[in-house]
């Protein structure tokens, strides 16, 4: 190995940090040239502390260059390494480079994010930023495309699916895995928790359930206290994690069986006329449930909800059909009718609506999503390409807990068989058809999803703080996004001629039965010819890999733990008349005890929050001063977004938290 530059002092250094990557770590030998900006280069130096062990995973290792390999340099303006396959382990991943100029006081920036070949001489400019047609290393970035297309292919898990990573790469396997070991999490809850051990049997008493819960691990949900309440149940149509149904009723369907009559009592002396009128009447419709598989033995409704705004201007349900077809076995179920007949229909009505959030809004519309968007992003776009750069930070972990821990969850006789009514088989059904459905540039995009629903006016549905503080959030990524793009895109011939760009676009809209991700609603067709037209796609992702995931992932365990809240399992069967019933009714169809203890530590887990807040990013991949420049700006908005909700919260009863930028993550990391 090479002398010991430490003792020798110098007028450069170069620090070089290893990525937190599994065998990201080598024992190479590795050698590095300096190029400055007027053609002069180093001779060859050897990146080597004696007797230390140095490039190991996830550490910055620094190196004195001796000055014997020097000559006058200008600014450095690339650098050219490579390493041997010496060693036990010789796999290297890079994050970045680092040169630094003692006499000048100048800090040269290599971004490197790499896997890097033995015997191969890789050629990194500083900043290492730039489109396709500019840089003067085809080759070079023509191989790494072609190497991250075998490495990240698309499967399908099953038909109709979305388009998954058929084998976890190496980029992905992050030295922390325990971090998606959910057994291991679940086993670590437990121990450290005070609860009362559930084993088997049913539950007493609705008291009784409450009492499981303890101070330390599984506090006492949040919906615990208001379960039955009919405010409550509004708000967990426009504040809280399936948010996105309701839409502003314009007519009353015919399917939907009620009357003037049957609701006067309800409609504080107003006409349904003169609420549709008023735009105080809402509806939630969940007709895609219709005809999907269940575990044998169960039911799902497939419900209608009629809300209205009172004249507190509070949301509260008004009448629930359970079924799409009227009829003397489907009644509209109202909150005049026997207390506890009325409570156990709106619990059906959560079941199916629940149903709906983990399939689609949640892990559909979120997670598989997002990995087959990943999955593109690698194989069309190189590292140096500046939309990689923007949108990498939001992919951060998303493969990763997709791989461990949907395997878990989602998988036959795994979480989701065991506490939904609908078992995988139906989740993957409704998964397909959601998918079928979705287009980027409605549903992807919220200020058009809102005007779809009629809820684009401020106006309309007092209290619905998700479109509220969404909206802000919204608007900032695409302000940041579209500054972004500009800086890049200053021509249209720049835009047609980045070929890496075109490709990503068109394999993100080719579908799925042809090797593409099937994305609906991106812009012709995957062709990009404007700066909105880019800014719309990248908006989309970060919006949907931050906000949209953060939104319906992290009140899991405040809907969920408490069972008769959001039940995601209900047994038996569904009321199908008016008459009374006891609380003896409610209880059988709530899960029993390791059902629920099982709902309480997965949701728990699911709550959790482990990396850092929208904007600062778990790993740097922006050096470009003037982008950096892009993200500052939008992290002093976001910080301005954050405190604007929490004036909003001090006066919400109860606080909407969950889209307060301090919370939102910058991906789908759990």
């Amino acid at each position: 190995m090479g002398a010991c530059f430490s003792r020798i002092r110098s007028d450069y250094v170069v620090y070089v940090r290893t990525g937190d990557r599994r065998n990201a770590g080598t024992d190479a030998n590795v050698t590095i040239i300096l190029h400055d900006d007027v053609g002069h280069s180093t001779g060859e130096i050897s990146l080597d502390n004696f007797l230390r062990n140095d490039f190991e995973r996830g550490k910055q290792d620094k190196f004195d260059v001796p000055r014997s390999k020097l000559r006058p340099l200008g600014k450095i303006t690339k650098i050219e390494f490579w390493r041997d396959d010496a060693g036990i382990g010789s796999d290297w991943y890079v994050e970045r480079i680092l040169v630094e100029n003692r006499l000048t006081n100048d800090i040269f920036v290599f971004p490197i994010f790499r896997w890097i070949k033995a015997g191969y001489h890789y050629m990194i400019k500083h900043l290492d930023t730039s489109l396709p047609q500019s840089d003067d290393y085809h080759e070079q970035r023509k191989m790494e495309l072609e190497d991250k297309c075998k490495i990240y292919q698309y499967a399908q898990k099953a038909p109709g699916m979305p388009v998954q990573i058929s084998k976890m790469p190496p980029d992905e396997q992050f030295s922390f895995d325990y971090k998606w070991d959910i057994m291991t999490t679940k086993v670590q809850l437990l121990a450290t928790s005070k609860i009362v051990k559930l084993t088997a049997g049913e539950w007493e008493s609705l008291a009784h359930l409450k009492n499981i819960y303890t101070q330390n691990v599984f506090h006492l949900p949040k919906g615990a206290d208001r379960w039955s309440n009919d405010l409550y149940f509004g708000l967990q149509r426009i504040a809280s994690l399936n948010h996105s149904i309701i839409k502003l009723c314009t007519a009353i369907p015919e399917k939907l069986a009620v009357t003037e009559e049957m609701l006067k009592p309800l409609l504080e002396g107003n006409t349904l006329e003169s609420l549709l009128k008023e735009k105080r009447l809402f509806i939630c419709d969940l007709e895609i449930l219709e005809g999907l598989s269940c575990k044998p033995g169960f039911t799902l409704c497939v419900p209608i909800g009629l809300f209205m705004v009172n004249k507190n201007k509070q949301l509260r349900p008004i009448a629930i059909q359970l079924f799409q077809k009227p009829g003397p076995d489907n009644p509209v179920f109202l909150p005049t009718d026997h207390p506890n007949t009325w409570v156990l229909a709106k619990m059906w009505y959560n079941n199916a609506d629940a149903a709906y959030h983990q399939s689609l809004t949640h892990l559909g519309l979120t997670h598989l999503l997002m990995e087959g968007v990943t999955v593109a992003t690698h194989r069309n776009l190189s590292q140096s390409h500046p939309a990689f750069k923007f949108l990498a930070p939001h992919f951060l972990y998303l493969i990763a807990i997709n791989t461990r821990g949907l395997e878990i969850l989602v998988s036959e006789g795994g979480w989701v068989d065991k506490v939904m009514n609908t078992g995988i088989k139906g989740m993957f059904e409704l998964i397909k058809r959601g998918i079928e459905s979705w287009h980027l540039d409605v549903d992807g995009t919220l200020p058009a999803d809102l005007k779809r629903r009629g809820l684009d006016d401020p106006n309309v549905l007092p209290g619905y703080h998700f479109r509220d503080d969404a909206i802000l959030l919204y608007h900032a990524i695409q302000k940041y996004t579209s500054k972004y793009v500009a800086l890049y895109y200053d021509t249209p011939e720049k835009i047609n001629g980045d070929w890496e760009l075109q490709n990503w676009g068109k394999e993100l809209a080719l579908p799925r039965e042809q090797g593409g991700v099937g994305l609906l609603g991106i812009p012709n067709d995957g062709t990009f010819k404007t700066i909105d037209d880019i800014s719309k796609v990248l908006t989309c992702i970060v919006y949907t890999c931050s906000v949209s995931h953060a939104s319906t992932n992290f009140p899991q365990y405040e809907e969920y733990a408490f069972t008769p809240n959001y039940p995601g399992m209900m047994r038996g069967k569904p009321p199908n008349s008016k008459e009374a019933l006891d609380e003896r009714s409610i209880l059988a169809s709530l899960p029993d005890k390791p059902t629920t203890l099982d709902i309480m530590v997965v949701t728990k887990i699911l709550s959790g929050r482990g990396t850092k807040s929208l904007g600062d990013f778990e790993v740097q991949y922006v050096f470009d001063p003037k982008a950096r420049d892009l993200v500052d700006e939008f992290r002093l908005e976001l910080r301005q977004i954050s405190k604007i909700i929490k004036e909003r919260n001090e006066s919400r009863n109860p606080p909407y938290i969950y889209l307060d930028p301090e919370i939102v993550p910058n991906s789908i990391s759990i």
